[in-house]
């Protein structure tokens, strides 16, 4: 029966982490389901579901505790399940740019929480616009919308929003 683990992990950024964290999890029997890696300053950080059967998670366990000691990583293993189907919810993409500025995260974020919006990925960046060099920032979201919600009426309010922030953003459904 597979079983599964949440695994973080931040550590200085250096050729060959991902490489290496990934032969532990290999060499234990683990098997990468989800992850999202990415450099943030000087740091490396990753986040990864990894199925697998139990004997291979507890020594997946107790090979990673070593590893992060090893590779000077700040470490954390949790189990978990895998997610459920939700039926009840429509996958839409929310892309978003502005001038940066702080808040811009929080207020999408509450955008979505106030009307039950469910946040199930968010990246974002900062970037100099191409001709002024003004510095830009961007987000984009994979969000669950309430399939009871009506649609017209929230892409109305939510282009609302985005105009009293100064926001150019979209929001549509995700392509499969």
């Amino acid at each position: 029966m597979k079983q599964h683990l949440a695994i973080s992990a931040i550590g200085p950024d250096r050729t060959g982490l991902v490489h290496d964290l990934t032969q532990v999890i290999t060499d234990c029997g683990g098997n990468i389901s989800e992850s999202r890696m990415a450099s943030l300053g000087n740091e490396f950080a990753m986040v990864l579901l990894v199925a697998g059967n139990w004997h291979s998670l507890a020594k997946l366990e107790t090979e990673l505790a070593k590893f992060a000691v090893e590779a000077g990583l700040t470490l954390h293993v949790q189990r978990t399940e895998a997610r459920n189907a939700r039926t009840d919810f429509l996958p839409y993409s929310i892309d978003a740019v502005c001038l940066d500025q702080a808040g811009i995260v929080s207020a999408l974020s509450g955008f979505c929480a106030t009307r039950g919006i469910d946040i199930a990925e968010v990246a974002t960046r900062n970037y100099p616009a191409a001709h002024t060099g003004a510095l830009m920032f961007a987000v984009q979201m994979i969000v669950n919308v309430p399939s009871r919600l009506h649609l017209a009426h929230l892409r109305e309010e939510f282009m609302e929003f985005c105009d009293a922030r100064n926001l150019d953003a979209i929001l549509e459904p995700v392509k499969s």
